[in-house]
């Protein structure tokens, strides 16, 4: 494969990689700029207030460098999958395994550094653009503003680092390729892999077990004490990663439920099925957006719990609207910031599911030869497209409602002395199932396109 191709080939990875550093440049640049205007204006707490600003906003760039890992590695493993053939025929001539992984991850150090080089330009961008704009309006005083400083330039390197080690672990898998697989077939799991997969199954058991008897002694403890929410918090992560480590057994039995709905046409059924055949490659392309939907829809519930919670007590009309005006800003801020990250993982999807398509040209090839017309083909990858973007959105609100539930409920049942009913932010949830049309449509409508420009018999002769 020629390094165009390669470079073709990972296009969306340098567009998640250069989406994580604009975020974390502009986020670190805006947050430099309110440093000086409080620099300029409060000198005696600028300190505590800057350190304060620096952490927020290094607990969001680390949120959209995790889930931009994580749809990295997605993808070079599936990268990996659909290039056994040429491994293993590079692996007949002579090539070592290590070697082949070696190639791998160099193109990881590519990609990590285009985006990072992209992504600080356009986060650079953003900020001056924003500042001169609230200068020009007067919501800004007019300084000899430093839009850069040497921290800013931190999350372009935590990008080039990530990638490289997303694009390490996610080749992880032609170590597992033999000279043997020289065939036109990727193959997507491998016999030999079944006993790590037993290995994480068990322990992601613990951890969501473990986490979750942590999450429920939290809210009990919380009932007494607001230090309750401490023990929530370690037992929400503890079991949130064990969702994650266990999603390759845990999905692909939603996506068969939820495929079931769709409806008992052929299309239909293949596009389910489909979905559920490769449950590896099923559960890269859906578990980013799961941790996306997971944290803001926490975020959101939570806060909106707190504040129904704040303004039931509340005996003043005018200071409850106040509360609630600076609750709803606060939500909507932290959905953006946080949602970014799901924005990161929706790209992953839309990759996956192109790489797929690309992968399984001569699958598509067959279907149209034995008489499936060129409409029906696009149905089936809109469905299966469907059938991924609703399962990871349904899954998501699910762990976000419990886990910030628990957390309000740890935080505040020592004020109530009782169960705190949930308050789930509606326009957020009628917002995600926007999201999740919208985002089926997009990732259904490049590889559908691919699957149909082709005739069956170049399809069936692609290798």
């Amino acid at each position: 494969m020629s390094a165009r191709d390669q470079l073709l080939e990972h296009r969306p990875s340098i567009l998640v990689a250069a989406l994580g550093t604009t975020f974390g440049v502009g986020l670190l640049g805006v947050t430099h700029v309110f440093e000086q205007v409080i620099d300029d204006s409060v000198v005696a707490t600028s300190g505590t207030v800057s350190t304060m600003l620096g952490a927020v906003a290094a607990v969001f760039v680390g949120l959209a460098l995790y889930v931009g890992a994580i749809v990295t590695a997605n993808t070079f493993a599936t990268v990996v999958a659909g290039r056994t053939p040429t491994i293993a025929l590079m692996r007949l001539l002579g090539s070592s395994a290590r070697d082949q992984r070696r190639a791998v991850a160099r193109e990881g150090l590519v990609v990590g550094v285009a985006g990072a080089v992209l992504g600080t330009l356009a986060g650079l961008a953003l900020v001056v653009v924003a500042v001169r704009v609230l200068v020009g309006r007067g919501q800004l005083p007019d300084l000899a503003y430093s839009y850069l400083s040497v921290g800013g330039l931190v999350p372009a390197v935590a990008v080039v680092l990530t990638t490289v080690a997303a694009a390490w672990v996610g080749s992880r898998r032609v170590l597992q390729v033999t000279p043997l697989q020289a065939t036109d077939a990727a193959q997507d799991s491998p016999v030999s892999g079944r006993s790590r997969r037993i290995v994480r199954t068990v322990l992601a058991a613990l951890l969501v077990v473990g986490g979750g008897l942590l999450l429920v002694a939290g809210v009990v403890v919380g009932m007494a004490d607001a230090s309750g929410v401490l023990i929530a918090f370690v037992g929400g992560v503890l079991s949130f990663t064990g969702v994650v480590v266990g999603a390759h057994a845990l999905m692909p039995g939603v996506l068969s439920a939820v495929g079931r709905t769709f409806g008992t046409s052929q299309v239909a059924r293949l596009a389910a099925e489909n979905a559920v055949r490769q449950p590896e490659r099923s559960t890269r392309a859906t578990i980013g957006i799961v941790i996306g939907v997971t944290l803001v829809t926490t975020l959101s519930v939570a806060l909106e719990t707190l504040r129904t919670f704040i303004y039931s007590l509340e005996q003043d009309p005018s200071y409850a609207a106040e509360l609630d005006q600076v609750f709803t800003t606060t939500l909507l801020i932290v959905a953006g910031l946080v949602g970014f990250s799901a924005v990161i993982a929706a790209v992953g999807m839309v990759n996956d599911m192109s790489l797929s398509v690309m992968q399984r040209r001569r699958e598509l090839g067959l279907l149209r030869a034995i008489g499936s017309t060129a409409g029906q083909v696009r149905r089936m990858i809109l469905l299966e497209a469907t059938q991924m973007a609703l399962t990871a959105i349904v899954v998501g609100v699910v762990l976000g409602v419990v886990y910030g539930w628990a957390g309000a409920q740890a935080l505040l049942g020592s004020a109530n002395r009782g169960l705190i009913p949930p308050s789930l932010p509606v326009p957020l949830l009628v917002g995600l199932a926007v999201t999740a049309a919208v985002l089926a449509g997009v990732a259904a409508l490049v590889p559908a396109r691919r699957a149909t420009s082709v005739t069956p018999v170049e399809a069936l002769a692609a290798r």
